[in-house]
């Protein structure tokens, strides 16, 4: 049975939502193994000079956790 976590982040890109959504699964991944899914929260803009400055999107994404190593009935690791 997989045990799954979940985390919220947020994620901001000068291009588009969809390049903020890339980026932020491309640099979680670099640090979290199992990376499974991606849930949008929301999504916002900053403005300036009348302009679409940052797309920013915050979500949730979950990946599965690994499981604990087995140990035999002496406290020593399998292998």
């Amino acid at each position: 049975m997989a045990i799954m976590k979940s985390e919220e982040i947020m994620s901001e890109s000068s291009k588009s939502f969809e390049d903020a959504i890339q980026l932020a699964v491309s640099r979680f991944s670099k640090t979290v193994r199992g990376l499974s899914s991606c849930h949008i929260n929301s999504m916002s803009t900053t403005i300036r000079n009348g302009k679409i400055d940052m797309y920013r999107v915050n979500m949730q994404m979950t990946f599965e956790v690994d499981a604990a190593p087995e140990k035999s009935g002496n406290g020593k690791k399998k292998k």
